[in-house]
């Protein structure tokens, strides 16, 4: 029997986030490699819809990360973002996702050694929570 292989989509802020993965992959850390990264401006711009979309269109959790608090190149929002997320989980939770297939982390272009540490650490969580096909009836359409 095959083992599982979650399907991961990763949203990276343009400024910190994606620059650490970049580093990660220069500087040859190793860390799981299905992993589908989404560049965006900010972590803030991300919302929950297209959360939403990927979890329903077949990944199995989805990363968030972003700037470090204060040090958002868009002043605040990497603030929003948390503030955003926390919430979201909260609901996710409530129509049975678990929370842990929703990650977010802060990390700064200079730390490629933390994104791939982290990188497993996301891959191993929603590894042990299993596939999400079976949860997803339960999730809020997308429009």
């Amino acid at each position: 029997m095959k083992e599982f292989e979650p399907k991961i989509i990763t949203f990276l802020c343009n400024w910190c986030s994606y620059g650490a993965a970049d580093l990660a992959g220069v500087s040859r850390f190793q860390y799981p490699a299905n992993m589908r990264i989404v560049r965006v401006p900010c972590s803030g711009r991300v919302s929950a819809k297209m959360i939403l979309y990927a979890i329903r269109n077949g990944a199995d959790g989805v990363w968030i990360s972003g700037c470090h608090p204060g040090d958002c190149h868009y002043i605040e929002g990497n603030y929003y973002a948390r503030r955003k997320f926390t919430l979201l989980k909260e609901l996710l939770e409530y129509t049975g996702l678990e929370p842990g297939r929703l990650q977010f982390s802060w990390i700064s272009s200079a730390e490629g050694v933390k994104f791939a540490d982290i990188a497993r650490q996301v891959i191993e969580e929603i590894t042990q929570l299993g596939p999400a096909c079976h949860l997803v009836k339960t999730l809020p359409e997308v429009a």
